[in-house]
Parts: structure tokens; C-alpha cells; sequence
């Protein structure tokens, strides 16, 4: 039976995945704590690991992974940015993946997220609580006849794109791999960063973590939003310079900000932080301006999208063990 130890663990990640097609064949450990170089020893007699988004695969940690006989690295997120994959391949290490679990999931959410903050609902709701019933400083704006721009037209921007298109927007596109016959199907617009960024009064972000999409919005980028637009990013928190978003909200230039992750959002998001003094300044002047609205990577989190992650990773595990697939790759 294939050891499994299974890292960043939360009561829902348990359920899922022990109730997924094939799970009982193999044997979990699980860990609260994340993956790092510090805690690779904890892997001890284990073949597989299996990780989510903040766990640290760099090289020291593969290395020690290597030394225990790790011989697979499971995600359980569609990005890999977070592992060293030279250093894998080099050690032997097969890295898998889960690709698409659901991408309606962060669709809906990154839509929930700009309705939310545009109608203040989260600020009238706990106004409604107190008994306060004024309507003051609620002003929100029809999305109808409204421009938004998708960035990144993978599932999950195309299932956002089509999203905004029932709200009776205009949706541009930006993508260097154009999917033209959809776009033409959903009356959807491809065009420039440049023009996107112009022309929107919305930008949602889908797209991955790369060298080239490091703070894609960076105070130069930010600059040529509309203004008054409002910033949508269910993605990466680093495609987002934060300093500059921050010197852009305090200028006025950007309307509003809804975020379902953070630049630094490693070693926070996913923790119950609420009995201790937030450390990350940045972060506390985010949470501070009445424009920004933040979830801490809470897209993802539907029964349908945990039911896939936990049948793919399963899945996953089990071509590794039968031999259909390569070691130091990863598994599309």
C-alpha cells in the first residue's frame, strides 16, 4: 500500500479526499502543517506527498523529499510556481497536478466578490445588524452597459467572461493564446493589454503565476486603468504589485480592489489568525480601506471543486504507482 503524507491539512481536505474513488488502497498521513525544507523529515517512510498552494517545494525541500524516498509530489491546485521543477526532474521526484477541478468555482466566486464590493453588501450587512438602516454611502453602480476586461482565457476566465456577458456587459480579452471561436460565439472582444486596461471599468485577472506575469499590474500598468475601474483578482496575489495597487487606491485612480489572494499571503490565509496582532502591515492597510474587499483564497472552496481535486489527486497517485507516468514531469 502507497504511504501518502499529506500536508496543510484542513477538516474538508480529510473528508474530500478520503471519500474519493480509489482512496482506501492507499494510506494517509495527514499534517496540519505546511511542506517546507524544515519539515521534509516528516515525510520519513511516506513515497508520495501530497501538497496544496503554499507549501514550498524549492530544492532543499525536494532534496530531503528525495533523501526519504519520496518518489511523487501531488498537488492538489492547478499551479505549480511553487515547485523547483529542474531540481524535480533532477532528483526523480514526478510532480502531478490538478488542472481544472472546477472552474466555475472561482468563476462565480470572483463575479460574487465584484457584486459584493460594488454594492457594499458586506458594509450593509453589518450595518442591518447593528440596526443601523441608513442607506448613506452605499452607492453602487449597474454592471449593465458596463466594460470589463478578462485577463487570461483559460477555463476559468472564459467561465468569468460568460458570467459578466449575462450581466448585458461588454467583455474585451487578453490572452497570447486567443481561443477565436469562443470569443466569437459569446460576442467576446480580444485586444491589447494596453486597450483592456483603457477601456474597462472592471479588469478580473485569470491567469497563472510565470516570470512574465510577475506583478503584470504594477504601478505603470495600474496607471493606464480607467478611472475609477475596479481591480478583480481571484488568481495569484503576485501578478499584483501591492505597493503600487495601495498607492493607487490612495491616489482615487483605482475605485476598488476585490482580492481572493495576496501578494504574501503564505503563512496567513488558511490560518485562524483572529487571537493575534496581524504582522503584515501591508496587509493591515489593505483590510483598512473602505474600497477593498479581501477573502483568503476562498474561490476554490465548493463541495464540486473539493470532489474533483480529491478524484484527480487520487488518480494521479495511482498512475504513478502503476507506472503510466514519468518521473521529474508534470502531469497536464
Amino acid at each position: 500500500m502507497t504511504n501518502i503524507a499529506f500536508y496543510d491539512t484542513k477538516q474538508y481536505d480529510r473528508e474530500a479526499v478520503l471519500a474519493a474513488p480509489g482512496a482506501e488502497a492507499l494510506n494517509w498521513t495527514f499534517h496540519d502543517f505546511r511542506l517546507t525544507a524544515e519539515t521534509a523529515s516528516t515525510a520519513a517512510g511516506a513515497e508520495a506527498v501530497c501538497v496544496f498552494v503554499n507549501d514550498r517545494l524549492d530544492r532543499p525541500c525536494l532534496e530531503k523529499l528525495a533523501s526519504a524516498g519520496v518518489k511523487l509530489a501531488a498537488l492538489r491546485c492547478a499551479g505549480f510556481n511553487q515547485v523547483d521543477l529542474p531540481a524535480a526532474r533532477e532528483l526523480g521526484i514526478a510532480i502531478t497536478r490538478v488542472p481544472a477541478y472546477s472552474p466555475h468555482a472561482v468563476a462565480e466566486h470572483a463575479v460574487a466578490l465584484l457584486m459584493t464590493l460594488n454594492r457594499k453588501i458586506h458594509r450593509s450587512f453589518n450595518r442591518v445588524r447593528e440596526h443601523n438602516f441608513s442607506l448613506a454611502g452605499l452607492v453602487g453602480f449597474d454592471l449593465y452597459g458596463k466594460t470589463v476586461g478578462i485577463v487570461g482565457t483559460g477555463k476559468i476566465g472564459r467561465c468569468t467572461a460568460q458570467i459578466f456577458r449575462g450581466f448585458g456587459t461588454r467583455v474585451l480579452a487578453h490572452d497570447p493564446f486567443p481561443v477565436s471561436d469562443w470569443a466569437a460565439e459569446n460576442n467576446i472582444e480580444y485586444t491589447s493589454m494596453e486597450t483592456l486596461l483603457k477601456e474597462s471599468d472592471v479588469v478580473s485577472l485569470h491567469l497563472p503565476l510565470t516570470p512574465e506575469t510577475h506583478h503584470l499590474l504594477n504601478g505603470q500598468t495600474l496607471a493606464q486603468m480607467k478611472p475609477g475601474a475596479y481591480l478583480v483578482n481571484s488568481s495569484r496575489g503576485k501578478l499584483v504589485d501591492t505597493t503600487a495597487l495601495i498607492e493607487s487606491l490612495k491616489s482615487g485612480h483605482i475605485g476598488g480592489v476585490a482580492l481572493d489572494v495576496y501578494e504574501e499571503e503564505e503563512g496567513i490565509f488558511f490560518e485562524d489568525l483572529s487571537g493575534h496582532v496581524l504582522q503584515d502591515d501591508t496587509l493591515a492597510l489593505l483590510l483598512s480601506l473602505p474600497n477593498v474587499l479581501i477573502t483568503s483564497h476562498q474561490a476554490f472552496l465548493t463541495q464540486e471543486a473539493l470532489g474533483e481535486i480529491a478524484r484527480v489527486t487520487v488518480a494521479n497517485v495511482s498512475a504513478v504507482k502503476d507506472s503510466t507516468f514519468l518521473p521529474g514531469t508534470v502531469l497536464k
